[in-house]
């Protein structure tokens, strides 16, 4: 395309930054849907189809297995983590169930896979946006054993000489894993979201990535494209002026964040503790890697999903202890088991049907139903810190009011846990936080949830993306409410919200008066270098720009305007 016309430019969430320019490379084609076709019948036909089927699951577990191996020999652990998951999906002993019930109906091995994989498509589908980013993974296991069964050609990436940028409905995390970076330079889905396994895996890599971008179906093999994994932009066609600039900020942003090392702190030395959102003990190195000061919030729940039984009190204390020893000279912030909604819980069923999980019982409200849970997991982690002088500090999910807040700090001094604290998820804890803060040490402000439920905007719709935007001013005005209500009471008021990994929003809540930040470990370069060029001043005349304007679009313009060293990063 000659230079100085204008490129056609889509766009999406950026999940994974930097800019990468290439043709586009589809995934190879998809595997058919197999026919409602029966076997013949008889006892013997019906073993028989389920030991294909259970021949083609296992067949997929294990190559799925193989996959990881070769991936972690590569440097990829988190690969092998993901691939096992995906082999243990595989090996479900419910799925087979299912799969067997079908054939006994008289239904053909490959036809059964299909149908007893879409009965849990739709229970992941519609249970929240943590595990609706599952399916894509389902999808994928589902087709690789379909493959199989029919004799078809496996779904896959393409091999390829010359570098180029991958577009996909979605991609599998068998096909990401294996990816080579030198010559993937960005991927785009249609699908996908900032929690899928594409995501995790492309920031993994350090691959520019734009996902949840459906334009780009009608991207045709062989366009030139430029990706932009910040600003979450494709552009098509693109001058090579376009993406000689782009691909010279992506280096020097790159060469910048290098530089950047230490402690958070803004331009004139007001400190900011950069802390990592992390799963447990297998997010360490990442966390470490990045320069995290800590763990801002550790989200225990990942060692509950997925089991019939609440894991032992040993289990528990030494995910716990493993977390904790890694920062000896800092905080871990743990939060209590966050069941309910987009998490349900086998052991843990909620008191009856619920039209709306997400307002129903999850987080602390769950736990008061079941204090036993609670009190293990309390003495877990206080038995977990014992003679490490790592500060630990834990908090309860979706505490709305003061005898809510009274309730965990009492079961916290009874469990012998120190410094007890809550997060702020629900508007009216915000606008009460003055209430809330005498009966506990800090606050964490989670502003995922509390942007869904100030804006009435639930996350697993992405019709409703525009208002599940924490630069909404409304967003801003609880956070500064509740910042304010810690000022006052000697608290501090960290977020662990996707909000403290934007780079630009971080100055923004600093100004709020947020004392800490924490998030992905991928994001803590950029958020830190964001801080270092600006001064606490700054960050407070972008606060109060932010909030005095009336849309969300116009907050983050105002905000860049009182921040002038974005350009230097590339934002």
């Amino acid at each position: 395309m000659p230079d100085g016309r204008a490129a056609r430019m889509l766009t999406g969430a950026g999940v994974s930054p930097g800019a990468g320019a290439g043709p586009v490379v589809r995934v190879a084609g998809s595997v058919p849907e197999p026919p409602a076709a029966t076997h013949g019948g008889t006892a013997e036909d019906a073993r028989g189809e389920k030991a294909a089927a259970t021949r083609a699951l296992e067949a997929v577990a294990a190559d799925l297995e193989a996959c990881g191996e070769r991936a972690a020999a590569a440097g990829n652990a988190d690969a092998r983590d993901v691939l096992g998951a995906q082999a243990l999906m595989a090996r479900d002993p419910g799925l087979a169930d299912g799969v067997a019930a079908q054939i006994d109906g008289g239904t053909a091995a490959a036809r059964a896979v299909y149908e007893a994989f879409a009965v849990y498509r739709a229970v992941l589908a519609s249970a929240g946006e943590y595990l609706a980013a599952r399916v894509a993974d389902l999808d994928d296991i589902r087709d690789r054993a379909v493959a199989r069964l029919l004799g078809v050609p496996m779904p896959g990436v393409p091999q390829r000489d010359e570098p180029f940028v991958l577009v996909a409905r979605d991609l599998a995390p068998a096909d990401t894993a294996v990816l080579d970076p030198a010559l993937v330079v960005a991927f785009v889905t249609e699908e996908g979201g900032p929690t899928s396994h594409t995501a995790i895996l492309a920031r993994t890599m350090g691959v520019p990535a734009v996902v949840a971008c459906p334009e780009c179906a009608d991207l045709a093999e062989g366009t030139r494209v430029l990706v932009d994994g910040t600003a979450g932009t494709v552009h098509v066609d693109p001058a090579e002026t376009e993406v000689s600039a782009a691909l010279r900020r992506s280096a020097a942003r790159a060469s910048l964040l290098a530089e950047s090392t230490g402690p958070g702190a803004t331009r004139d030395g007001h400190a900011v503790p950069l802390l990592a959102n992390v799963g447990g003990p297998q997010d360490l190195d990442a966390a470490l890697a990045a320069g995290a000061e800590g763990v801002g919030l550790y989200r225990t729940e990942f060692l509950f999903l997925d089991r019939a039984h609440a894991p032992s009190d040993a289990e528990q204390e030494a995910a716990y202890r493993a977390v904790l020893e890694a920062f000896p000279q800092g905080k871990v912030v743990v939060r209590t088991l966050d069941a309910g909604a987009d998490k349900p819980l086998a052991f843990l069923p909620p008191p009856g049907e619920e039209p709306n999980p997400a307002l129903g019982e999850r987080g602390l409200r769950m736990l008061r139903r079941h204090p036993e849970v609670l009190s293990a997991q309390l003495t877990a982690l206080r038995r977990a810190s014992a003679g490490l002088t790592t500060r630990l500090e834990v908090m309860a999910p979706m505490v709305t009011d003061v005898e809510e807040a009274r309730y965990f700090a009492a079961a916290c001094a009874e469990a012998g846990i120190d410094h007890p604290g809550i997060m702020i998820e629900v508007p009216a804890a915000a606008l009460r936080a003055g209430d809330l803060a005498p009966e506990v040490e800090f606050f964490s402000v989670g502003t995922n949830d509390l942007t869904q439920y100030a804006c009435a905007a639930d996350r697993q719709i992405g019709g409703l993306a525009r208002l599940q935007d924490a630069w909404q001013p409304a967003v801003l005005d609880l956070v500064a409410l509740t910042a304010e209500a810690a000022v006052d009471t000697e608290r501090g008021c960290g977020v662990c919200g996707e909000a403290a990994g934007d780079p630009v929003l971080a100055c923004v809540l600093v100004g709020l008066g947020v004392t800490s930040l924490s998030m992905s470990a991928p994001s803590l370069p950029l958020v830190r270098a964001s801080l270092a060029r600006h001064t606490l001043a700054q960050c407070r005349r972008a606060a109060v720009a932010a909030r005095s304007a009336r849309t969300a679009d116009e907050a983050r313009t105002a905000a860049r305007a009182e921040l002038p060293a974005l350009p230097e990063l590339g934002l």
